[in-house]
């Protein structure tokens, strides 16, 4: 028995020391709350570009409101829409270059991309056009080739070859003899000059029994100034059998006149100017036949070259400004001249009523 109580001594005690050297396992430390990651920001959105402004021509004819620029303005509106061009027109109310040069200076302050011009006196315009050129503005001009400050000129034709058409066809009518007057809008307005002075070498060269009367008549593109010096022509020179004339509006004051005076069988009236400008005056034959080009297709010319410059494009000789008409550009210097010249009498004016 003693040693059984011993046995079980021992083994209580061995059981103690054990207990003791063993260490509980630590309890699991409390889980730290999961960080919180603040949601990233949003990058902001690209800025899309800023939509480019259209481009600002702007076409400054001699006079607004007569049928030749009316119909001008046509062909500027329409070019502007088919090239994204914010294209207009403007004129003075007068035919005046001190009107003109106004308008431009207006124009130059407010700083347009380019003007085309049809200068009413290019000397007086050029001080003004210069500026322009000078502030970075594309200048085209138009009926101007003797124009010193402009980037480019552009004509329908050759203006002499053009006056001489209008003398053959006057010429004709006249039965090549006779006294005859010719009129200008402008006496600083050089296409006309151009136009005239075409039509009396062509006179000189090839119909002698014809002689011009008088001095050129200065009408200032209106029509019932026209009319009045027409009337005086017709009084000074009680022969006189034929006009040849350079402003659109000419006809119908010259016709006015030959057709009050009863004379619209024996005195011819050729000029430059639209059929649909001189209306009636072809039934009573007091307009016998005009020459011309489509302003519209020429405004339309005129401010596609100032594009083309402007976009670092050349232009010169055999250019194609893809108008008809303007297809093969002949060249002297920066004078540019198309092939867009057409005639018309009281037959075929019908086709080209615009």
């Amino acid at each position: 028995m003693k040693r059984l109580f011993l046995l079980v001594t021992l083994f209580a005690v061995v059981a103690m020391l054990f207990s003791a050297c063993v260490a509980p396992a630590p309890a699991p430390a409390p889980a730290a709350p999961a960080a919180t990651t603040a949601p990233a920001e949003e990058a902001p959105a690209a800025e899309e570009p800023a939509a480019e402004e259209p481009l600002e021509f702007v076409t400054v004819v001699k006079i607004a409101g007569i049928s030749w620029f009316n119909r001008m303005e046509e062909g500027v509106l329409a070019w502007g829409d088919e090239n994204g061009v914010n294209a207009t027109l403007v004129g003075p109310a007068e035919a005046d270059a001190a009107q003109q040069i106004a308008i431009i200076e207006d124009l130059i302050a407010k700083g347009v991309d380019a003007l085309c011009v049809v200068p009413m006196d290019p000397t007086q315009l050029d001080p003004v056009l210069k500026k322009a050129m000078d502030a970075g503005i594309t200048v085209v001009t138009h009926e101007a080739s003797n124009q010193v400050n402009m980037h480019y000129d552009i004509e329908a034709f050759d203006n002499t070859a053009f006056g001489a058409g209008l003398m053959d066809r006057l010429a004709a009518f006249m039965g090549e003899e006779g006294e005859y007057a010719v009129f200008v809008g402008s006496l600083g307005s050089k296409t006309h000059n151009e136009w005239v002075d075409g039509g009396i070498a062509r006179q000189l060269e090839a119909y002698p029994n014809m002689t011009m009367v008088g001095d050129k008549v200065e009408a200032f593109d209106d029509a019932e100034i026209a009319y009045q010096k027409a009337k005086e022509v017709l009084a000074a020179y009680p022969n006189i059998k034929g006009f040849q004339s350079s402003a659109s509006t000419d006809p119908v004051g010259i016709g006015r006149a030959i057709e009050e005076a009863g004379l619209q069988d024996e005195v011819s009236e050729v000029g430059t100017s639209l059929p649909s400008i001189v209306g009636d005056l072809w039934d009573t034959g007091a307009v016998d036949a005009v020459g011309f080009w489509d302003p519209a297709v020429a405004g339309a010319a005129c401010n596609q070259i100032a594009l083309m410059h402007i976009r670092g494009e050349a232009v010169g000789a055999g250019t194609d400004l893809g108008i008809d008409g303007y297809n093969s550009l002949l060249a002297e210097g920066n004078v540019l001249y198309g092939d867009a010249a057409v005639y018309v009498d009281k037959e075929t004016a019908p086709d080209y009523m615009f």
